[in-house]
């Protein structure tokens, strides 16, 4: 999938990458990635050796039509073959990388559904299953509870900087007149 990314430079010339649901970005040092979350779900890949890594920012674990084809970041199966596509490009494996995993909000405050029913609780259960399966160390998991996240990678450190956002939902309803 084809995507356009908002590509700017900062002031210590370092790449800003933005990403919007369905992109994936792997980079080198100097890169700066970052997203806003809500029930979907974004993991951060990082090998500390040679600081490199990537995002993917997914909004569903699989896809709902088997016919699609290609890789659609959408999907939580098709980003992390994407990561593997990258990390593969890098000559390096996937159990060298620490995965880092956020979102998997309950956007809508649905408390009459259990806590693993979300959609954002479904999504984070396939990100930390697929990474396990590959053996990639997760060595933060900040997924759930009912609000946004806006997350900042810094692919030359690691570190990943989060603002949290609560969610306030006012929904009304109006009688109508017959």
């Amino acid at each position: 999938m084809q995507v356009n990314l908002k590509e700017n430079m900062d002031k210590k010339n370092q790449k800003e990458i933005f990403l919007h649901p369905g992109q994936f970005y792997f980079a080198g040092t100097g890169t700066q990635i970052g997203t806003l979350l809500g029930s979907c779900i974004a993991i951060c890949l990082w090998h500390p050796v040679l600081k490199i890594g990537g995002m993917c920012h997914f909004v569903m674990p699989t896809a709902s039509d088997p016919k699609v084809t290609g890789l659609d970041g959408r999907y939580a199966e098709d980003a992390m073959e994407m990561f593997h596509q990258s990390v593969r490009m890098k000559n390096s494996a996937m159990k060298e990388y620490q995965a880092l995993i956020y979102g998997g909000g309950n956007m809508m405050n649905v408390s009459t559904k259990a806590e693993e029913d979300t959609i954002g609780m479904r999504n984070a259960g396939v990100a930390m299953e697929l990474l396990m399966a590959d053996q990639v160390a997760i060595m933060v998991v900040d997924v759930g509870e009912n609000w946004a996240r806006r997350i900042s990678f810094n692919v030359a450190t690691g570190e990943v900087k989060v603002i949290k956002q609560e969610q306030k939902i006012h929904l009304t309803t109006r009688k109508l007149n017959d």
